[in-house]
């Protein structure tokens, strides 16, 4: 569980580091609305790309939350 939720995490970085150019949260809430019109096309389906990455970043918080029996 724990490699499967680093990789959405990974992969969330990742996809907002290239939209936006950064990943410090103040510039990233002032940008955010102007990124949300860019949308990814497969075929048949169309997502928001901030869709996109707030799923990825949720597998990766789901990953690490899994992990709470292992704390005790």
């Amino acid at each position: 569980m724990n490699r499967i939720g680093d990789f959405g995490f990974i992969c969330g970085v990742f996809f907002l580091f290239y939209l936006v150019r950064t990943v410090d949260f103040s510039t990233l809430f002032v940008l955010a609305p102007f990124f949300s019109e860019i949308k990814i096309f497969i075929y048949p389906f169309s997502f928001s790309f901030l869709d996109v990455i707030c799923f990825f970043l949720f597998i990766g918080s789901m990953g690490k939350s899994a992990q709470i029996g292992l704390h005790t």
